[in-house]
């Protein structure tokens, strides 16, 4: 079955939804795009077929591939260059969280004089932009996990600093997203797992986060229900259509709620990131557990109040093992030191970035440096409680 959704992105749903991939860049007036995906996709026999297939049907088509995880400033320059140099007028991403990210902010950028990091996600610099020729963006997730296709914001590391940086603007938003589970079933048990983690992570922060945003409550209520019934189905089953679209759905949702806010899962595993190379994922779904028992006190009643939807009995503790047990199937380590050597952590450094993370302002408890060292420490041992 086929459906399209508008909330507000124009969304395209169902299997084998990427064959209209064409009338979406006729839609947009798109005739010369520019197609983005990461070095390690570009080659792969179901990206070659899609770069293929668009080529008969256009005027013209550029590709963009020289990055992979964690990008960094200088891929979205040599991006925006590619992009010039080739009269691009629009831009097709097609991948996980960073090609969707490097091809927004390559399509933002086409038209911008300042730096990106001028772009931060601070106050109003994003009002710093020249708006008038942003151009199209299609994006296509082949992962169900950063939800990058319905956020206005993309997660780019400044070299010079080490620092992941949230650059954000409202027209990141791309105006066309394609969902196809048919594209994400030959995602690796492990990427599903961590982008799946990922999802719930997302999901998650957005419903704890403070503030009044009823819509953003109910759209990440529903993301967790669409994760606990599918992320281990499709962890185990690839092939199964119905838990990849759950997955892909859920993704979406979560960056679509996450406009109300994150929190300190996100904080920590920000520079984590940045400084080791770990997938964003996998420190996400290492940290949940560490940061809900931390914020226990303020999120309580909240997670109680949807363990009935989520069919669990009605306390915190139920919700926790639930995250727990979900992690031991998906074997995700339980202690940052599996992933990490502690010759290389520096706790100072990381917990000063942490702190000055954008997510960590809408944590649902006010959080300090010592905050920041303690849930390292914790994470790292192992310490749950």
């Amino acid at each position: 079955m086929k459906f399209n959704w508008n909330y507000p992105t124009t969304v395209w749903v169902g299997e084998n939804r990427i064959k209209d991939l064409v009338d979406g860049c006729i839609n947009l007036q798109i005739s010369k795009p520019l197609f983005v995906t990461d070095k390690d996709l570009v080659n792969l026999p179901f990206i070659i077929k899609i770069i293929s297939e668009t080529k008969k049907k256009l005027k013209e088509l550029n590709v963009f591939s020289n990055f992979s995880g964690n990008p960094i400033g200088e891929n979205v320059e040599e991006g925006v260059d590619v992009f010039k140099n080739k009269s691009c007028d629009g831009v097709i991403a097609i991948g996980g969280g960073s090609a969707l990210d490097v091809g927004k902010a390559i399509a933002f950028m086409s038209c911008q004089s300042r730096p990106i990091w001028d772009f931060e996600d601070i106050g109003d610099y994003w009002k710093r932009a020249n708006n008038d020729k942003i151009a199209p963006i299609i994006a296509v997730p082949t992962t169900a996990g950063t939800g990058s296709e319905t956020g206005r914001a993309s997660a780019i590391i400044n070299k010079k600093n080490g620092v992941k940086k949230i650059i954000f603007h409202p027209k990141f938003l791309p105006s066309i997203v394609i969902l196809d589970p048919v594209l994400t079933i030959d995602l690796s048990p492990r990427l599903t797992a961590v982008t799946g983690m990922d999802a719930l992570a997302h999901n998650l922060e957005a419903f704890c986060a403070p503030g009044f945003h009823p819509m953003a409550d109910g759209i990440s209520i529903e993301g967790m229900r669409l994760i606990k019934k599918s992320l281990i189905t499709a962890f185990k089953d690839g092939k199964n259509l119905e838990a990849r679209s759950d997955m892909l759905a859920s993704a979406s949702m979560g960056s679509t709620a996450f406009q109300k806010g994150l929190g300190a899962i996100h904080s920590l595993s920000h520079p984590i990131n940045a400084q080791f190379n770990i997938h964003h994922g996998l420190s996400n779904a290492i940290f949940m557990p560490y940061v809900l028992t931390y914020n226990k006190s303020a999120i309580e009643k909240r997670i109680m109040s949807i363990c009935d939807y989520l069919d669990l009995k009605k306390d915190f503790k139920s919700f926790l093992n639930w995250i727990l047990e979900l992690r031991n199937e998906l074997n995700i380590p339980h202690k940052l030191s599996e992933v990490i050597n502690e010759d290389h952590f520096d706790l100072q450094l990381l917990s000063k970035m942490a702190l000055e993370d954008p997510s960590t302002s809408t944590n649902p408890i006010k959080l300090q440096l010592e905050d920041m060292k303690k849930l390292y420490q914790q994470s790292f041992k192992g310490d749950l409680f």
